[in-house]
């Protein structure tokens, strides 16, 4: 058996005969630790599984998505101004039924090809589209549209899906003219799938059976916010607002001062988001906050006392359908809970999640004339001429004024009773 002093002097001769190759075996292990340190997270390539709710067509992509493939003629700041994107500048000649954009020519498509003025395919119509070179496009309008800059923020494609920004689309599958998955990748050749699902319940059974690894957009996180091995991020959405659609047309609910008597019943500090007093997001330049709250005040709501009222509500706003319901039953008024998918074609109230519009122009929402989109079914005069108003004037403080007052005047009416900013909620396996 060998003893200890003979292996501690075989150790000391052995060091002293090979210490040079044992430095350099030690220096040349610990460059190539450093190298497979650096490069190894570039050869691994990731790809995430992301959950999307809703129908989408190729022409509809939802901005989070169409944002990373491609870009706009101009871009929206979180405030609702708009900035340059393709288009270095723009300008209108005529008080905003022409507009002449210049590009920024150094742009390529994913293909190599440069951008020239006729790549770009959007299509509207009510607008004649020229090109008067290869840097420059123009949009003729039927009428003067002073937020138009905005519209064209939305991220143009060539044929292909082929974008201008840094990921790719690398796969793709339709059903009935509907996205089920879409697969898009960067230059570091990181993938990520998108799987569409019609419904919130739908995705996050996808998600309980390993379909995919993350959800977005959640405005309901159960069951998962109790699972120990989930991530859960929240995000208050100032771009969406939880609203209670009134039908003005319903004989029962035509007369102004029943629908105040409906909004003074509701107690809108029980919701848990942040309180909404308008339809315009209060990060916009054009937000009034100084509009009427309606807090609840129980005094006010014998017009409506003896009601009856269905509750048509989409699926994933039920205990606010029922919180409504519950504040509505305290004053004697009499409610029911209709859960549906879609706007219904005969309803008494509608709950819904509202996306709001960049620009403060809501003229499809609000006018009259608007019957597929005026939810409200509304007809009023004075709205009407603020918003026809709003959407022609060019210079900015004027038209906030506008809008302003519009706000003012379609709370105080009450075609719709404003609710809350939703939390949206992202889940993620860990």
């Amino acid at each position: 058996m060998l003893s200890f002093r003979f292996i501690v002097r075989f150790l000391k001769a052995f060091f002293a005969r090979f210490n040079t190759l044992i430095i350099i075996g030690v220096f040349v292990g610990f460059l190539i630790f450093l190298t497979i340190s650096i490069l190894l997270p570039n050869l691994i390539i990731t790809t995430q599984r992301v959950g999307i709710i809703g129908r989408f067509t190729l022409s509809s992509l939802p901005l989070e998505i169409s944002s990373l493939i491609s870009k706009g003629l101009t871009k929206v700041a979180n405030n609702g101004s708009v900035e340059p994107d393709i288009a270095k500048s723009w300008q209108t000649s005529d008080g905003g039924k022409t507009w002449t954009f210049e590009l920024d020519s150094s742009l390529k498509w994913h293909d190599g090809k440069s951008l020239i003025s006729k790549d770009l395919t959007y299509e509207f119509s009510d607008a004649k589209i020229e090109f008067p070179s290869d840097n420059a496009i123009q949009f003729i309008l039927d009428s003067k549209f002073s937020a138009f800059p905005l519209i064209v923020s939305k991220p143009a494609f060539k044929k292909g899906l082929l974008g201008l920004n840094d990921w790719k689309v690398k796969k793709l599958n339709l059903a009935g003219g509907y996205l089920q998955s879409l697969t898009i990748q960067d230059k570091g050749k990181n993938k990520i799938q998108f799987k569409f699902y019609p419904s919130e319940e739908r995705a996050k059974i996808a998600f309980k059976l390993g379909e995919i690894d993350t959800i977005q957009n959640l405005q309901n996180p159960e069951p998962f916010n109790s699972w120990k091995q989930i991530d859960l991020g929240k995000n208050k959405s100032y771009d969406n607002v939880v609203v209670l659609f009134i039908n003005t047309q319903k004989e029962k609910l035509s007369d102004k001062a029943v629908r105040l008597s409906l909004n003074y019943a509701i107690d809108k500090n029980l919701f848990n988001d942040e309180r909404a007093i308008s339809p315009i997001s209060p990060l916009s330049w054009a937000y009034n906050p100084q509009v009427k709250e309606f807090n609840q005040d129980l005094n006010k709501t014998k017009e409506a006392k003896g009601m009856e009222i269905k509750i048509s509500t989409l699926p994933n706003l039920t205990k606010t359908a029922e919180i409504i319901s519950d504040n509505w039953s305290e004053v004697g008024i009499k409610s029911e809970i209709e859960v549906v998918t879609t706007i219904p074609q005969d309803y008494d109230v509608f709950l819904a999640t509202l996306d709001i519009p960049k620009d403060p122009d809501q003229y499809s929402l609000w006018h009259s004339t608007q019957t597929s989109t005026n939810i409200s079914k509304l007809n009023n005069p004075r709205i009407d001429k603020l918003l026809e108003d709003g959407r022609t004037e060019l210079d900015q403080e004027t038209r906030k004024k506008i809008y302003l007052d519009f706000q003012r005047f379609l709370v105080e009416e009450v075609p719709a009773i404003f609710l809350y900013h939703p939390t949206l909620y992202t889940i993620s396996r860990k």
